[in-house]
């Protein structure tokens, strides 16, 4: 006899949202972004929802290859469910597709589980904290001068006190850009900027000078490609500044080689296989942690490392966010407070989302 717990089905669906105009950063372009929505349910009816931010086949792979493994699993034990995905993604390779497909079945296991025991999903993962601050993240090299002051500005307005703006069109243009927005944020609040790796070595290092002195700049992201352990080493270890990277990680291993290379980690629980990963990669890491972009994906987890400094609040995720969840958090003084509802406290709005749906 069963107590209903076992999962009984898992669902998976893509939405592709246009951006509300260009967007590009130092080596990127897009004009929408795909949101991959996962609903496991529960032979009692328990639901849970999870989600990531990728390519429509992911799909494919939540469908056809990682829910057949987790059906029938009692919804509770999400680390066997998590060991199940990794052995069937065994000979795709667990960086990259299969590792997001992942995180957004795990992230639906931990909120059906949550929402069983009928807990907030904050509390069943023992949080060391209450609140966890943001930054806010945007400020697109497509942006025009004005465009990019008044949204990082309108952050400060709102009380987040620390901002970030993407760089990498040439060295000049980011200097005198980040100049106007420090101008424009007055002296108190931190400016951070991210190249997406746009940058040799060398320009980097000169770059990164001149955006100390001239704008107070005190966090700059990748630099130099991530994949330029050496190089992002060398920055950290010559700027005044800290050096950061880790959003393309996709497992446990991949942190462990990166972080004496930087000062601050970064880490994507949308990327990263889920809270499973996400945690195991945040107690095995002492480096200061970051968490990166979806801030509704992030919010209950990153209540729980001690030395996690705050999470991107980025502005696609946030408005897509927005439009198809209810029970999305709004800033409160720079910072989220998880709800305490049970579960993540989210609710997705299928019938707004039915418009967007490719998959």
């Amino acid at each position: 006899m069963t107590d209903g717990n076992e999962v009984a089905e898992v669902e998976a669906a893509a939405y592709t949202v246009p951006t509300d105009g260009p967007e590009a950063d130092g080596t990127l372009s897009w004009d929408a972004t795909t949101l991959v929505v996962v609903t496991v349910r529960t032979r009692a009816g328990v639901t849970g929802l999870g989600h990531t931010y990728g390519h429509e086949c992911l799909t494919v792979l939540i469908d056809g290859l990682l829910a057949p493994r987790v059906v029938g699993i009692d919804v509770r034990e999400t680390g066997s469910a998590w060991e199940a995905m990794r052995s069937a993604v065994r000979n795709l390779g667990r960086p990259g597709l299969c590792s997001m497909a992942m995180a957004a079945v795990d992230m639906a296991l931990w909120d059906a589980k949550a929402r069983t025991l009928d807990v907030p999903l904050h509390r069943l993962l023992g949080g060391s904290r209450t609140e966890v601050p943001v930054y806010g993240s945007g400020g697109f090299t497509t942006y025009s001068r004005d465009d990019l002051v008044r949204q990082l500005a309108g952050w400060v307005e709102q009380g987040i006190p620390r901002v970030k703006m993407k760089i990498g069109i040439s060295p000049q243009d980011d200097l005198d850009r980040a100049c106007a927005v420090r101008e424009a944020i007055g002296g108190e609040p931190e400016l951070y900027v991210d190249a997406n790796g746009a940058y040799d070595q060398v320009t980097a290092l000169r770059l990164g000078q001149r955006l100390v002195e001239r704008a107070d700049v005190t966090w700059f992201e990748e630099p130099v490609s991530s994949d330029d352990l050496s190089g992002l080493a060398s920055l950290a270890r010559d700027l005044p500044l800290d050096v950061t990277a880790g959003e393309y990680g996709y497992h446990l291993e991949y942190f462990q080689d990166m972080a004496p290379c930087v000062d601050v980690l970064q880490a994507d629980i949308t990327r990263c296989a889920g809270i499973t990963e996400w945690l195991r990669v945040t107690s095995a890491v002492t480096k200061p942690m970051s968490a990166h972009c979806a801030p509704s994906a992030h919010v209950h987890a990153a209540t729980v490392p001690p030395h996690l400094r705050h999470l991107e609040y980025f502005h696609d995720h946030v408005r897509i966010e927005r439009m198809l969840f209810d029970g999305v958090l709004e800033p409160v003084q720079g910072c989220l407070i998880p709800a305490e509802t049970p579960g993540n406290g989210l609710v997705f709005k299928e019938a707004d989302a039915k418009r967007f749906r490719v998959r």
